[in-house]
């Protein structure tokens, strides 16, 4: 049996192959990331034994070129965790980082652990591009909340408290009532120095141009509110336009983010695991897409357990000897954006205490035994992980025979 092993990086790899006994076949040497470069190092894996293997590290997007070409030449690809190799030492207790080196370490840990290399799956295109889509989302999240912050803070210098003045839910398109009204009353002197009448047939006719419900007790809050208030950006062009321009980035942001879960939500419904998933309790059309994204197929995971790891709300255990800890954290090893989308379901389960669901049943057999807020919500989101496994992944065999059956 033969090993190849790559050290992937961006624009190319690493390449070196290895037999049992560390016996070399090839000395590492380096493979560009351009279609004839790679046909050609498919060819010479083709042109070894025919048991070889071809083994590699997820480096963020820079395997999927290679991994796909090889698998789509019938290759035997296996990627693999960069912490598994990072861990196997290599055998030696010196400390060497080099691209050789590396890829003969890659090499080497496949034969180690022949038996056990998983073949690599390119994902499906709905998949991988519910899954782009999803780590998109989770950036502009992340900007809108930075630039939410700083208007805030802008409206505390020229219209302070604006942000608290309206309750009416987002809309579809992204967009918040309180952010589009200082767009155009950017500065409390913009509404006091008219006459409530006068704003409140300006804020009627602002109401029905932005689509939003008007009412005369509302515009009479807004006007008392506007009234009274102590400013330190005076009414000036430079004020207007440090408010307009932080307005227009928020609301730019949130209108893509919202065409963003709006595409997600599509590409789910074409997911036979779609219905499954969205009935299952504290799911949304939010964190719904969101957890197929980040999850996959999950017949890819072997066992339940193993879905749990990849998430990163597996229990820690430490022990030696006679020590042995009670309370370890949790391994957080697998994707954040997929614990946040399970901490986001799990809430829904505190706030709303559905008595009949087994993962609030669970949480609160582990709040009676004294256990600390976190500690019950990470038990909580094992126990819906768990779940989510064999709800899903019923629904996909289901799916597949059915195909299976309508195609004999």
């Amino acid at each position: 049996m033969t090993v190849v092993g790559i050290d992937v990086s961006k624009g190319k790899s690493m390449v070196a192959a290895m037999k049992p006994g560390g016996e070399l076949v090839t000395t590492p040497y380096e493979v560009k990331h351009s279609g004839i470069e790679l046909s050609r190092f498919a060819l010479d894996v083709l042109c070894m034994e025919p048991d070889t293997r071809v083994v590699m590290e997820a480096t963020g997007r820079y395997h999927e070129p290679v991994a796909a070409l090889l698998h789509s030449e019938g290759i035997f690809v296996s990627v693999l965790n960069p912490l598994l190799i990072k861990q196997s030492g290599a055998g030696s207790l010196r400390k060497v980082k080099s691209d050789p080196k590396d890829a003969l370490k890659i090499a080497k840990y496949g034969l180690d652990n022949w038996s056990t290399l998983r073949e690599y799956t390119p994902m499906e295109a709905i998949r991988q591009q519910l899954k782009l889509c999803a780590r998109q989302c989770d950036l502009y999240s992340k900007n809108i909340v930075m630039l939410t912050n700083n208007l805030i803070s802008l409206s505390d210098k020229t219209f302070p408290g604006v942000n608290e003045l309206f309750s009416s839910p987002e809309k579809e398109n992204g967009h918040l009532k309180w952010v589009d009204f200082y767009r155009t009353f950017w500065h409390c002197d913009c509404i006091n120095r008219m006459s409530p009448d006068a704003f409140e047939e300006r804020y009627k006719k602002w109401c029905k141009r932005k689509g939003y419900h008007f009412s005369a007790d509302a515009a009479d809050a807004l006007y008392a509110a506007s009234c009274g208030l102590y400013t330190t950006l005076p009414r000036d062009n430079n004020a207007k336009l440090l408010v307009t321009v932080a307005t227009d980035q928020l609301i730019a942001l949130r209108e893509n983010q919202s065409r963003l879960e709006t595409e997600m939500l599509n590409l789910c419904k074409q997911l036979p695991e779609y219905e499954t998933v969205m009935a299952m309790y504290g799911v949304g059309k939010s964190t719904g897409p969101h957890l197929m994204a980040e999850l996959g197929d999950i017949r890819r995971f072997p066992h339940r357990s193993s879905i749990v790891a990849f998430a990163g709300v597996d229990p820690g255990v430490v022990g030696s000897g006679k020590m042995q800890l009670s309370s370890v954290a949790t391994s957080k090893r697998g994707s954040p954006q997929l614990r946040k989308a399970l901490f986001q379901v799990v809430s829904a389960y505190v706030k709303r205490k559905p008595e009949n669901e087994a993962v609030y049943q669970f949480y609160a057999k582990k709040r009676d035994e004294g256990k600390p807020y976190y500690v019950c919500t990470t038990a909580a989101a094992n126990k819906f992980l768990r779940i989510y496994y064999a709800r899903v992944k019923e629904c996909l065999n289901a799916a597949e025979s059915a195909t299976q059956a309508e195609e004999g």
